[in-house]
């Protein structure tokens, strides 16, 4: 469980110097703002872009990722029944389909791999799938949603390679896929600046816990904890039951998809929220409370299936 436990106070420790931060005003008050506006623009697409061009695509091909892709999709699904039926707005209802899906395949994801699965690049299928696949649509819809209706249909069409989190990400495949091998001159620069990203977000994330409510206890309570218990709950078990029931997987591969299902939401989804300003108390409730009932999923997995 040392991987569990370590993965989890790094991030506590950065969110709290956040916190700090955020009650001494020491950044001003725009210190968040900033914060999620270099992590969105520059240091997020660096940090993606250099993680992908590095990456093994082959991962993209195993059964691992197709029971990452099909876990993730209908609990995503789920979420956007009940947003479609109660009439939350596609903003809104973005945002809680990530809260209920994206996991933390980065920050968190890493150390729990190394220490808890025993090899970090385990979590490789969840993060490509993620940033190739998830953020670029995600992020189109929430374009889509606001200005971005206004435009013509090539400028809609066009939305994805405007989306500086997308153009990363994409980026970085097609220079994996070609085998492109880009001068250290270029990289170095790039991974230096990609090394603030999760930093930045998790400052953000403890700045905007200042003056919070209790989470749940808001106006979007309801999303909150459908979106959580989705994601606690009901993401791993769609995993493993897909994984055992129709991949046949077992032992070692059956642990790492299911552990990797259940990592609590990401922290960058709350700076989307806050990029997009929508669903901002829905993304900040969501993965502090998610993150919280991460450990004890986390800690059930691995003693039932390690």
């Amino acid at each position: 469980m040392q991987g569990v436990l370590s993965g989890f106070a790094v991030i506590a420790v950065v969110i709290g110097v956040g916190y700090v931060i955020g009650r001494r005003g020491s950044l001003g008050d725009q210190g968040r703002e900033v914060l999620t506006r270099l992590a969105f623009h520059v240091a997020s697409p660096a940090l993606l872009f250099t993680t992908l061009a590095r990456a093994d695509l082959s991962v993209i091909f195993s059964s691992r990722l197709l029971v990452t892709a099909l876990s993730t999709a209908a609990t995503a699904c789920v979420f956007v029944a009940f947003g479609a039926v109660r009439r939350w707005g596609v903003g809104r209802t973005t945002i809680g389909a990530l809260c209920s899906s994206y996991v933390n395949s980065g920050n968190l994801g890493i150390p729990i791999a190394v220490y808890v699965l025993g090899d970090a690049s385990l979590v490789a299928p969840v993060l490509l799938f993620q940033q190739i696949m998830v953020t670029p649509i995600a992020l189109t819809v929430l374009d889509l949603s606001g200005t971005g209706e206004k435009g013509s249909l090539w400028q809609r069409l066009l939305t994805p390679l405007r989306n500086p989190i997308a153009v990363g990400s994409l980026s970085g495949v097609l220079v994996s896929a070609t085998g492109l091998r880009v001068p250290g001159a270029v990289m170095d620069p790039i991974a230096l600046i990609g090394n603030m990203s999760v930093p930045a977000v998790l400052l953000a994330y403890g700045i905007s816990l200042r003056g919070s409510a209790a989470p749940g206890r808001g106006r979007d309570r309801h999303l909150v904890l459908l979106a959580v218990a989705l994601k606690s709950v009901g993401q791993p078990l769609v995993a493993w039951a897909l994984a055992a029931g129709v991949f046949d997987l077992s032992g070692a591969p059956l642990l790492a998809v299911v552990v990797t299902s259940a990592l609590p939401a990401a922290q960058n989804l709350f700076t989307y929220a806050s990029r997009y300003r929508v669903g901002e108390s829905l993304a900040r409730e969501s993965i502090l409370l998610s993150t919280i009932l991460s450990v004890p999923v986390l800690v059930v997995v691995a003693a039932l299936l390690g």
